[in-house]
């Protein structure tokens, strides 16, 4: 069993170890991917407050968007707890895990982001499935 998670956490950082400077400790490793996750929840609430501020005449809307949001944070850590559900993850999936666990937070986090922005930016006029989202000019 260890010998088939040292694989597949070595299939994992393969491509890792192409974009990362070389002779990096793992703990600088780790600090690099959850700062890179830090900036992008900052980011994430950035665009999630000028919604809520360029919406805010729509009461309905806004309520329904805090609720999504609130879900989705909801989601967000079920997913993470669904891709490391050991007890103690340190333990189960090295000192890798901190660094694993803050890449998964910043996937889902831009994904998010790239959501929310939809109601910024706009989308073309004709997608007649916008819904609250504005036709964009």
């Amino acid at each position: 069993m260890n010998t088939l998670r040292a694989a597949v956490s070595a299939a994992l950082l393969f491509p890792l170890s192409v974009t990362v400077v070389q002779g990096q400790t793992q703990g600088e490793l780790n600090q690099q991917a959850c700062d890179a996750y830090k900036s992008a929840d900052v980011e994430l609430n950035r665009v999630y407050q000028r919604v809520l501020s360029e919406y805010k005449g729509d009461a309905l809307f806004v309520r329904k968007i805090k609720a999504a949001q609130h879900a989705w944070i909801v989601y967000r850590d079920a997913h993470l707890e669904s891709l490391y559900p050991a007890e103690d993850p340190r333990l189960a999936y090295g000192s890798v895990y901190p660094m694993c666990r803050c890449m998964a937070l910043t996937e889902v986090t831009k994904k998010r982001t790239e959501l929310l922005r939809r109601w910024l930016t706009g989308e073309k006029e004709g997608d007649v499935c916008l819904g609250s989202v504005k036709v964009r000019n």
